[in-house]
């Protein structure tokens, strides 16, 4: 098993690669240097490999199934993941190797956005996209991480090894982040500096169709990890809307005696019944997001028996 472990997903970075991995080799040179080939059409496997990173390849397209592969076939006490574009300096990796390896944290995120990320990206969309995600998971999941979709990260072997990776594309970040913060791992954030791409360097990352998959991904864990508040939130909504179409049809009952508007009448009720399901949905999901809760916790007990082996 590697000490430390540096990952570097990488799809056509010819232009970054070398730095990236040499600087990964003086920050750290106790770790080994993983450059994960995802079907480049250019030197990028070539340059890193004579930088001095092995490499390995995934034929499944998108960062998600990068990192499932990479988190089955490597063991390591720490991992660190890093972009290979150039954009984040590896002078911090040292501090979040040094968080999970000597206190024990589960996941350390790279906060670009506490530092130069606002002046440094070009791209005003990108900036209210990662304000705006960062906002949600934070009110949607009662914590505090600084940066959702930073691909700067270190993570603990336990962390690696329980993590369920679902997604296939760059909304992996935000589905790593309500995995650690729902199953209440230990999540620190280290401010780092943030520096946009050299000229020439092209982002893989779509501002419209990856934000939608990335909002998609925010409901849908939402979802999965709290039930209970998803689904109330749909029954107070439809009861709400129920209430609001039933009160002129009651008014003109207590004004007339009669019920003119039966169909309005009757969708209120089927809307009332749809909220009770909801609720119910809610809670019998929510106790089943319990149970999976504890049987996840005796999963990190199992996890750690084999990293001490």
């Amino acid at each position: 098993m590697d000490k430390i472990a540096v990952l570097i997903p990488c799809f056509n970075e010819e232009q970054t690669i070398e730095k990236v991995v040499k600087d990964a080799k003086a920050n750290l040179p106790e770790a080994v240097i993983y450059v994960y080939d995802n079907n480049s059409t250019d030197r990028t496997a070539e340059i890193a490999q004579n930088a001095g990173a092995v490499i390995r390849k995934e034929h499944l397209q998108g960062k998600g199934n990068v990192i499932r592969r990479m988190f089955r076939e490597i063991d390591a006490h720490c991992y660190i993941m890093i972009d290979g574009d150039d954009t984040y300096p590896l002078e911090y990796a040292p501090e979040m190797a040094r968080l999970v390896l000597d206190e024990q944290a589960d996941m350390v995120v790279g906060d670009r956005l506490s530092s130069t990320y606002f002046t440094e990206n070009k791209r005003p969309f990108h900036n209210f996209g990662n304000s705006f995600v960062r906002f949600s998971i934070n009110h949607l999941f009662g914590t505090n991480i600084k940066d959702i979709m930073t691909g700067y990260r270190a993570f603990s072997f336990s962390f690696a090894k329980t993590f369920p990776v679902l997604s296939k594309g760059f909304e992996i970040e935000t589905e790593m982040t309500i995995h650690a913060v729902s199953n209440n791992m230990d999540v620190r954030n280290v401010i780092v500096e943030y520096r946009d791409r050299p000229a020439g360097s092209v982002s893989k990352l779509s501002t419209y169709s990856d934000g939608i998959k990335v909002i998609g991904t925010i409901i849908k864990l939402h979802k999965n990890y709290k039930p209970f508040a998803f689904f109330n939130t749909i029954a107070v909504l439809l009861t709400l809307l129920a209430i609001g179409f039933f009160i002129p049809v009651f008014i003109d009952y207590i004004k007339t005696g009669l019920v003119d508007r039966f169909p309005t009448l009757i969708t209120c009720g089927f809307v009332l019944v749809i909220a009770i399901q909801s609720f119910f949905a809610g809670v019998i999901l929510s106790t089943m997001a319990a149970k999976n809760r504890r049987d996840f916790e005796q999963t990190l007990i199992n996890i750690e028996l084999i990293r001490n082996r």
